[in-house]
């Protein structure tokens, strides 16, 4: 059965997909104006975003049950997500002086971090040369198990 319009089959507020027909989704997208207020890097990193005013309620439930250790590969995390969210927010915002400054700060402490790090633990990454030339990606005993978390 072909038909013009997708919602004559279906009703009014459903839309149709292959063989069934769907409820509409209204998603609500809120604006971020210039320079919002922030998280902290590691809070950021726990809650799942660096905005509070992006802050999804069930995230709360999460962080209750996982707290994040206070250890240098929990900091590197935190530095990375930081990157990334500022890096989206840059995208809508190229203008923000302040925004843009911290995101190459933190981009530089990330750097700095990993460097130290790795010279430390090991690499983070299979595409991480090690001081020594080898090919080190699977050698235990793992960063995380020589200390790379305390």
């Amino acid at each position: 059965m072909q038909m013009d319009r997708p919602d004559q089959a279906c009703g009014e507020g459903s839309g149709a997909l292959p063989c069934l027909c769907a409820p509409l989704a209204y998603p609500y997208i809120p604006v971020q104006g210039e320079n919002p207020p922030r998280y902290q890097r590691a809070e950021a990193l726990q809650t799942g975003t660096l905005f509070p005013g992006l802050n999804l309620p069930f995230k709360a439930a999460i962080q209750a049950k996982t707290p994040m250790p206070n250890t240098a590969l929990a900091e590197l995390m935190a530095l990375d997500f930081a990157v990334d969210e500022l890096g989206l927010y840059l995208t809508t915002h190229p203008t923000d002086q302040e925004v843009l400054d911290l995101y190459w700060t933190y981009v530089q402490l990330a750097n700095e971090g990993r460097q130290k790090y790795q010279k430390l633990y090991g690499p983070l990454l299979q595409t991480d040369r090690p001081a020594d030339g080898s090919y080190a990606w699977l050698k235990d005993p793992w960063p995380w198990e020589r200390g790379g978390s305390e």
